[in-house]
């Protein structure tokens, strides 16, 4: 059938060094579904070392768990704090490892650009993001901690960046773009 994605399960994720939040989404035809979302705790953890142990096991469970077929992950974004980024940079490399020993496809994407693809405005908050998601996605959980979103923004930014063909349509305005997009107006 012409135009039909195959079926497939998106883990996304939002590494931290306090909480890596993560989401899945199962696409059905060319609709996504919410499948989970939730955070993985590292606080309880006082070494930066046993944090990484414990994102890596913790996103190989998620992994056997639910199967998915591809990882998008949140790049870490470029700040004053050397420390931090390295440590960021670690979560990441400890979520893209488990990943890649169960040979996911990783996707990696800026926060500007899955905050763009979610609700249109790079420069978004979290909560302007967790609320568009539950639009979206048809969920509504009280006190869900941001970083679960913005790891499930990942898999659905990534699920919009792999829809899209691989010369940009244009558009001339807003009318144009939804007469071209039906499936993504809701």
């Amino acid at each position: 059938m012409q135009g039909k994605t195959k079926d497939k399960i998106i883990l996304g994720i939002d590494p931290g060094t306090n909480i890596t939040g993560y989401g899945l989404i199962r696409i059905a035809g060319a609709e996504p579904e919410l499948i989970a979302v939730g955070v993985i705790e590292l606080s309880k953890y006082n070494d930066h070392y046993l944090k990484l142990k414990h994102i890596f096991e913790r996103t190989i469970a998620i992994i056997d768990e639910y199967h998915p077929d591809e990882l998008a992950i949140e790049a870490p974004f470029y700040g004053k704090n050397v420390q931090s980024m390295l440590k960021l940079g670690r979560a990441q490399g400890a979520a893209i490892s488990a990943a890649l020993s169960r040979s996911l496809p990783i996707f990696e994407y800026a926060p500007r650009k899955i905050k763009m693809s979610i609700t249109g405005q790079g420069s978004a908050s979290k909560e302007q993001v967790a609320s568009m998601l539950m639009s979206i996605l048809c969920f509504n959980e009280k006190g869900i901690i941001l970083d679960a979103t913005d790891g499930l923004a990942a898999a659905l930014c990534h699920f919009y960046q792999s829809g899209l063909p691989s010369v940009q349509k244009s558009y001339s305005n807003w009318k144009d773009f939804m007469k071209k997009n039906p499936g993504r107006i809701k």
